[in-house]
């Protein structure tokens, strides 16, 4: 399987990123903290050189929290801090507005000295699915853009105002022109930034068995009393029996098996997993 999906909205989308970004303090990277260095997008870097960058490892509830940990030391710096958040949970975000205070302090205060109040303008960047626009929302406690669980919801910019002095624009999910590593790739779909539509679900699934095993082989276990160390296709069909998925004659219905486990990876059913260490990617290259 060969997982490659960039529609044409993304090149719509790169261009309108490239005429808004001169328009902006300070860049919100948002990142699924499930498998960070998979939603760093190689397209952005031009993006982050030459402007203060909030790294957000959205999703934390869903990531093993000594890794996540481990990604926000690594992420922050003299130019950038990381920060963790729930999309979902009213509050989180806060922590992304104290970081753009401290990014952006030295704006706001040469205005206020002038007696000239100022916003500062945030664009949000990320791959599909990582949770911005729902983040946005919990930023201004409303409902101010369009959300929704699958990728390719949001498909135009949207400028927000989130209070008296700072102001956020979202835009749409971006994957890479060309997926080479399929590593990447599979773990894009496992997060669900990559539509299920144009993978092969039954080996996305088979895939997602074997990180898991390399994660964690009790993992599998645990969630469905089915022995996940076990050949991948294997597990599947031992799932489908266990879950009563079954078609006419009595033949497993493994494709329904590997929805089901795709579908509890994504709410984090299974466990709090963080597929990637830190310390063992090269954020350089990125």
């Amino acid at each position: 399987m060969n997982i490659n999906w960039f529609p044409g909205h993304m090149t719509k989308s790169i261009r309108m990123i490239d005429d808004s970004i001169k328009l902006t303090d300070i860049v919100i990277y948002v990142l699924d903290a499930r498998a960070p260095y998979s939603c760093m997008n190689p397209q952005f870097k031009k993006y982050i050189a030459n402007k203060p960058v909030i790294y957000v490892l959205n999703k934390s509830d869903l990531g093993n929290k000594s890794r996540v940990d481990e990604w926000k030391k690594v992420l922050t710096d003299s130019k950038s801090i990381a920060v963790t958040t729930v999309g979902t949970t009213s509050g989180s975000a806060s922590a992304i507005v104290a970081a753009s205070k401290k990014l952006c302090g030295d704006k706001i205060d040469k205005y206020r000295l002038k007696g000239i109040k100022t916003s500062v303008r945030a664009i949000v960047l990320g791959v599909p699915n990582c949770g911005k626009s729902t983040l946005i929302n919990c930023l201004c406690n409303a409902v101010k853009t369009v959300t929704g669980n699958k990728a390719g919801v949001t498909r135009g910019k949207q400028w927000v105002r989130v209070n008296e002095y700072f102001e956020v624009l979202d835009t749409p999910g971006t994957l890479y022109p060309k997926l080479t590593n399929q590593t990447i790739a599979r773990r894009l779909a496992f997060i669900g930034s990559i539509r299920d539509e144009v993978t092969d679900i039954i080996e996305l699934a088979q895939y997602l068995v074997d990180e898991l095993n390399d994660y964690d082989a009790l993992l599998l276990k645990g969630r469905y009393g089915v022995d996940g160390e076990s050949d991948s296709k294997d597990f599947l069909e031992k799932l489908a029996k266990v879950r009563g998925y079954v078609l006419k004659g009595g033949v497993s219905d493994v494709e329904r098996a590997a929805n089901a486990l795709l579908d509890d990876f994504r709410k984090g059913k299974i466990g709090k997993v963080t597929l990637e260490k830190a310390d063992e990617c090269d954020i350089g290259i990125i």
